[in-house]
């Protein structure tokens, strides 16, 4: 019997004694490990939900290979994105998302690669008319609504994405196409909402069955909720869903809410980026938050929402509060938006409104002249009519007889379309001004009238109503200029050449205008 093999048995032995532990060892830290991974929120243990049989079986089948897989492909797709091969970059992304659908950053690219980068590689296929433009921006919302947040509902990242689309892509002016975005999204939530304002009751207790497709609709193809949309509504509305600037609030408020349910994923940053899209949608709403039909030029009209005006002051004074180091800045912020608020509630026909926002203004800023190089124009030296006039005639230039004329009749086309809309305390309120513009003009070149004077209101007022009801000039149709001769008390439009009064002058001239709205002729 040889004995010379014992030594190296008891090392074998010894060595798995040495290997047990190590591996007993590992597994201490492995597990202190993953609870501070848990508790970090570094760790996905949630199992995939709903997911194609291709997305479960790469996330199970390749293991822990995938994070290499998709690591490789994520900076292949970096260097495609530095050659502006956009087109490839969406394959790679595809693919890494099915590799690991956790990586939220890819889905954040992908969808901004969509709607920005690839969308406008497409031109119009006719005057204002972009259908493949709108078809990438729509997938770049689709990707991150009805993917991305299925598979990482709790990331407020995503919902931040979502919502910038909706607010800059879609509600800016910076993209070509943005009336085209925001006609087709109308047109679509139309369907839900009906042309007026969203019937809540309708929506969470639906009786018919088109409350019942409305809901479905609602629900399965936008993914939203409900009762949420009414509370979003009553917290920083009224809101007018058919407008982007309504899903941007949405989107950023749903983020913030699942946010508060799993506060250990919260990052700070992300839930200021959230606040700070809802506050700037809310300013867009405030801006032109309201649709309008405009029969001048046969399309809507994006008017300012006016019943907003206390909520979004109440957030910059929130914001002054909040954030002390920026204050300074969001005073200027705030100065202008409570100068565009007193401007647009009295073109509104909102005069009471209108004086005590200006009330409000002169209150908080005394000393801070109303217009730039203007150091006289303190709120103590202006009233409410100089301030609107001052507002107009900023922009159309004091002695500029010709622009000052267009914008007359602008003003004076825009009161008669606003009688056919049934608004006629917006209608008033616009004759009031273009009058109060018209004689300031006037005493401002007294002495030159020869050489830069207008003719009278009145024929002013006359030449503009004439071209409305002449059917060979007039951008209404008979329906329209029918209402509009019903409201001004005129006879019917007869099949020979129309008949206009003498002189068509508003009833309202001068400052010391009647109260009544109507845009009645002598």
């Amino acid at each position: 019997m040889r004995t010379d093999g014992m030594p190296s048995r008891w090392k074998k032995v010894a060595l798995l004694l040495v290997a047990a532990l190590l591996w007993t060892g590992v597994a201490q830290v492995e597990r202190s490990m993953n609870l501070d991974r848990d508790r970090l929120g570094l760790t996905r243990t949630e199992p995939l939900q709903n997911a194609p049989p291709l997305l479960a079986f790469t996330t199970v089948a390749l293991g822990g290979f995938r994070g290499l897989i998709s690591n490789l492909l994520w900076v292949r797709m970096m260097e495609l994105q530095d050659q502006d091969k956009f087109f490839e970059m969406k394959q790679l992304a595809d693919w890494i998302t099915k590799l690991e659908p956790h990586f939220v950053q890819v889905w954040a690219v992908q969808a901004w690669n969509m709607a920005y980068n690839i969308s406008v590689k497409f031109k119009e296929t006719e005057f204002g008319v972009y259908p493949d433009r709108w078809r990438w921006v729509k997938a770049g919302l689709e990707l991150l609504r009805d993917e991305a947040l299925k598979y990482n509902p709790y990331e407020p990242l995503l919902y931040r994405e979502l919502a910038w689309i909706f607010q800059h892509k879609m509600g800016h002016i910076l993209d070509d196409a943005h009336m085209y975005y925001k006609q087709q999204w109308a047109n679509e939530m139309s369907q839900i909402f009906g042309m007026e304002r969203p019937n809540f009751d309708a929506l969470l207790n639906p009786q018919t069955e088109e409350d019942r497709e409305r809901v479905r609709l609602l629900t399965e193809k936008y993914k939203m909720d409900p009762a949420f949309l009414k509370r979003v509504d009553e917290e920083f509305g009224p809101l007018e869903w058919r407008l982007p600037e309504a899903h941007a609030i949405y989107w950023a408020a749903k983020g913030l809410d699942v946010a508060e349910k799993n506060l250990r994923r919260v990052n700070t940053n992300d839930l200021i980026r959230l606040r700070r899209v809802i506050f700037q949608s809310m300013l867009m709403s405030f801006h032109r938050g309201r649709l309008i039909p405009d029969y001048i030029n046969r399309r809507f009209e994006f008017g300012p929402n006016l019943d907003i005006i206390p909520k979004v002051n109440y957030a910059y004074e929130k914001a002054m509060e909040e954030d002390p180091a920026n204050r300074e800045n969001i005073r200027i912020a705030h100065r202008n938006f409570l100068r565009d608020a007193v401007y647009f509630l009295y073109t509104a026909g909102r005069q009471t409104e209108a004086n005590q926002w200006f009330q409000y203004l002169a209150r908080l800023y005394p000393d801070k002249p109303l217009f730039e190089g203007q150091p006289d124009s303190v709120p103590r030296n202006v009233t409410l009519d100089q301030y609107a006039v001052a507002r107009v005639t900023e922009d159309v230039g004091e002695t500029d007889r010709i622009r000052v004329k267009a914008h007359l009749e602008g003003m004076l086309a825009h009161a008669y379309a606003r009688l056919i809309l049934d608004l006629d305390d917006e209608a008033y309120a616009y004759q009031r001004l273009a009058r109060l513009v018209y004689d300031s003009y006037m005493s401002k070149i007294k002495g030159s009238e020869a050489r830069i004077g207008l003719p009278p209101f009145e024929e002013i007022a006359g030449e503009v109503l004439r071209r409305l009801l002449d059917p060979r000039e007039s951008p209404f149709s008979a329906e329209e200029r029918a209402v509009l001769r019903t409201k001004l008390n005129l006879p019917a439009e007869t099949a020979a050449a129309p008949t206009t009064p003498a002189t068509n002058a508003p009833a309202a001239t001068g400052t010391n205008a009647p109260a009544s709205p109507a845009l009645t002729p002598p």
